[in-house]
């Protein structure tokens, strides 16, 4: 791979493939260049996530709408910004959905990079054409139904004046037909299909939003699908497949048997922490949107923190009720060119395993965890230790109750408590969240902090028709969520981000949703 010193110095563009849809089949290669671009000019079918892999680079929008309810950037524009980016001396990663090479008019644009003199790359992505169907349970070569395969796009170049694809023979292919685009041009595909032999009763299937859980499936026959997708008020981005292979669907469509799929779950977790639960949530088929309704950033003055730092040998405890505050005390360490060597002699407890998992990054292990991972249970597990005299030294945010101090202060324990960070309610949160709430039907909202319920509904305009199912991580969230007048739907039984997925499986079963899978055998 070509250098990115030499891409910054002469310009280079990488034609990268996206993928299908789902951001996590986007390639390692593809990856690693939107880690180190300079600039990505990327189409409207991109998911957000994959770019959030481009956190340096300048983003630049050139989406094109095949229906028209948007202004499309020309194709003319899209290639002399590239090329101009790239004689700037920039890395570009041009981003296009699916495959570059296969109906992305990336060869056109790698033709037009050649004739301008800029060095470029292809990385190829994974086309829907195979993906889509692979997600709704077709497979588009099976022995005794289909031995071929043929990709066909619906948008064929407008200048021709006679269509170029024959449809007398594609009407004669025994295989299975994959045809791109196609919504506005489906009832024109069905009529040539038909008027030049292909039958009636031949299987279809369309895919609109394929890979992702905004997947929906259309299914009939070349005799029934128009009437079908009118019926369903299929829209595009779709996908149709034409074929006896439509027929293993029944069997095979493992994506839409995820107990999560069809279901939004809106998680209100710090931006940087929402990877894990997005994963895990995704992992059982939802859609999952994230809205952050706090925010974590170090404490103003570090003169107290550093303090204690400077004094941490004249503690026996150094308690961490957080990875935050975890994570902050080792950043003003290393600030302070000191390292975990000063904690010899001193005890750690963490309030659990989310605590445990941050501080064995920095090769802590921890003395005590309690089995609860609440104050309360952290308060539990100290009762078996002898506190009377000892002098504690508490981590917390900014804002944190004081049950832990008090408590342990009325044993004889003498303790010290430290703010390590500050939390805070995002400054445009009531307007990006009753946007969001009228425009998205929202099943779950999870809370795993106190301080996330109550921004969220401080920020919540009155009479708001939120009608999701809301689940906490534990006891004290639920508190505050209550406190608000709202219900419970379930609370996580163990308090660990495992627990939370856990509690919205055992909602949605609870809702009589049942999972039938078919057990015949194909004939």
């Amino acid at each position: 791979m070509t250098s990115r010193k030499i891409h910054r110095r002469n310009g280079f563009v990488s034609l990268v493939g996206a993928g299908p849809g789902d951001p996590t089949l986007l390639t390692l290669r593809g990856k690693k260049v939107l880690e180190t671009c300079d600039v990505v000019i990327y189409d409207h079918l991109v998911d957000p996530v994959v770019l959030n892999h481009a956190r340096r680079a300048s983003k630049i929008y050139v989406g094109k709408h095949g229906e028209g309810r948007e202004k499309s950037t020309s194709q003319e524009s899209i290639e002399s910004t590239m090329i101009e980016l790239a004689r700037r001396g920039k890395h570009v990663v041009r981003l296009k959905g699916g495959d570059p090479f296969v109906f992305g008019r990336g060869g056109e644009e790698a033709l037009h990079l050649v004739q301008a003199g800029i060095p470029y790359e292809v990385i190829p992505g994974i086309t829907s054409g195979i993906a889509a169907p692979a997600y709704a349970g077709i497979p588009l070569t099976y022995r005794g139904l289909s031995a071929d395969v043929t990709f066909i796009t619906a948008h064929e170049d407008p200048a021709k004046k006679r269509p170029q694809i024959d449809w007398r023979a594609v009407a004669s292919l025994k295989g299975t037909v994959v045809i791109f685009m196609g919504m506005i041009m489906l009832p024109k595909t069905v009529k040539h299909l038909l008027k030049y032999g292909k039958r009636g009763d031949t299987p279809v299937t369309v895919i609109r939003w394929g890979t992702t859980a905004r997947q929906k499936v259309v299914e009939g026959t070349l005799a029934t699908i128009v009437r079908e997708i009118e019926k369903a008020k299929l829209t595009s981005p779709v996908l149709a497949v034409i074929g006896k292979v439509n027929r293993l669907r029944k069997f095979l469509k493992w994506f839409e048997a995820k107990p999560l799929f069809g279901k939004t779950v809106l998680i209100t977790r710090p931006k940087t922490q929402a990877s894990e639960l997005h994963e895990a949530l995704t992992l059982e088929g939802a859609r999952v949107i994230e809205l952050p309704t706090i925010e974590i950033s170090p404490v103003r003055d570090f003169h107290k923190l550093d303090q204690a730092i400077f004094r941490i040998n004249r503690f026996d405890w150094l308690v961490f009720t957080s990875p935050n505050g975890v994570e902050m005390f080792f950043n003003r360490l290393r600030h302070l060119k000191k390292d975990s060597r000063i904690l010899n002699g001193l005890k750690i407890a963490a309030i659990g395993p989310s605590t445990e998992e941050k501080l064995n990054l920095y090769a802590i292990a921890p003395d005590l965890v309690p089995t609860t991972f609440t104050t309360a249970g952290l308060l539990d597990a100290f009762r078996s230790v002898r506190v009377q005299g000892k002098r504690f030294l508490l981590l917390r945010a900014d804002i944190a109750p004081r049950a832990f101090t008090h408590a342990l202060s009325s044993r004889g324990a003498v303790v010290s408590e430290v703010a390590a960070y500050r939390t805070r309610k995002p400054a445009d949160l009531g307007g990006r969240l009753n946007e969001l709430v009228k425009d998205e039907v929202i099943d779950y909202v999870t809370f795993t902090s106190a301080s996330t319920a109550a921004h969220f509904f401080e920020s919540i305009r009155n009479g708001s028709r939120l009608a999701a199912k809301l689940i906490s991580i534990g006891p004290a969230t639920s508190s505050a969520i209550r406190a608000f007048g709202r219900p419970v739907e379930r609370e996580a039984r163990v308090s660990t981000l495992q627990g939370l997925v856990d509690a919205i499986l055992e909602a949605q079963w609870n809702s009589g949703t049942t999972y039938v899978q078919d057990d015949k055998r194909l004939k």
